[in-house]
């Protein structure tokens, strides 16, 4: 891209996972100045931060300079400089790190109606929670190569397990978590904290199954619940458990 091909730049929107923000402006001021690279006309411009502003929520922080926000609050003003000029499409980079909840909940909040006003956007994370509440496509990358893409739904059909079985039950003892490792369809059993998790390769009635098991077993439980595997779960298999640097 030419560097003075601004007809282009102004349809883009970059957001850091580093905070990137002037330190001698106010919030005001620092999105005034971002938003006015590609917004000339002051009317336009003023309606623009404003726009900004209630979007990430900072209403209350307009006359704030930097080193009095929170890094929630640093974040948010993070978005709202690369967002101001309305781009059409926006590049956000790990945009939640490190931030509290409530903030993370208003900047999710203001990345769906983004999205819901027409924008396109490419978002990078390691919360796969975030990738399934925000995202069309996903694409799984790996040591830098491409290694899925599809819908949330398509990536999940990649998981080996079908259903997750999750029971609280106290002091359970370890020959009956051996013969519940030999039930039919069960792929791993593992039992830790009074939380047993009972995953299973097939099956559509392995819930039933296992309430009916611990009832003919007279094993008392808190609760038992079921789920399919998640995100995090496809994420996992395909990468790898051990730790990266």
């Amino acid at each position: 891209m030419n560097p003075n091909a601004y007809n282009i730049k102004s349809k883009i929107g970059v957001v850091f996972q580093d905070v990137s923000v002037f330190e001698e402006l106010t919030v005001y001021e620092n999105i005034d100045y971002f938003c006015g690279l590609y917004i000339k006309d002051k009317k336009i411009r003023e309606e623009y931060i404003e726009d900004a502003i209630k979007l990430v929520g900072l209403e209350d922080f307009k006359k704030f300079y930097p080193k009095k926000l929170s890094g929630g609050l640093l974040r948010r003003l993070n978005i709202a400089c690369g967002i101001a000029h309305k781009p059409k499409l926006i590049f956000l980079d790990e945009p939640t790190v490190a931030v509290d909840p409530q903030s993370r909940n208003n900047i999710l909040d203001g990345i769906k109606k983004l999205r819901d006003s027409g924008a396109t956007i490419v978002y990078t994370t390691h919360y796969m929670e975030e990738v399934e509440i925000l995202c069309d496509r996903v694409i799984i990358l790996d040591k830098g190569k491409i290694i899925a893409s599809g819908t949330t739904d398509e990536l999940k059909e990649l998981a080996k397990i079908e259903e997750k079985v999750t029971v609280e039950v106290n002091d359970l003892e370890s020959v009956l978590i051996d013969k519940i490792k030999k039930l039919e369809n069960v792929d791993s059993v593992t039992y830790s904290s009074n939380i047993l998790l009972v995953t299973y390769k097939k099956g559509k009635h392995n819930l039933v199954d296992m309430i009916d098991y611990l009832k003919k077993e007279n094993i008392h439980y808190n609760k038992i619940y079921s789920e399919r595997p998640t995100l995090n779960d496809v994420f996992l298999e395909l990468t790898g458990k051990e730790l990266r640097d």
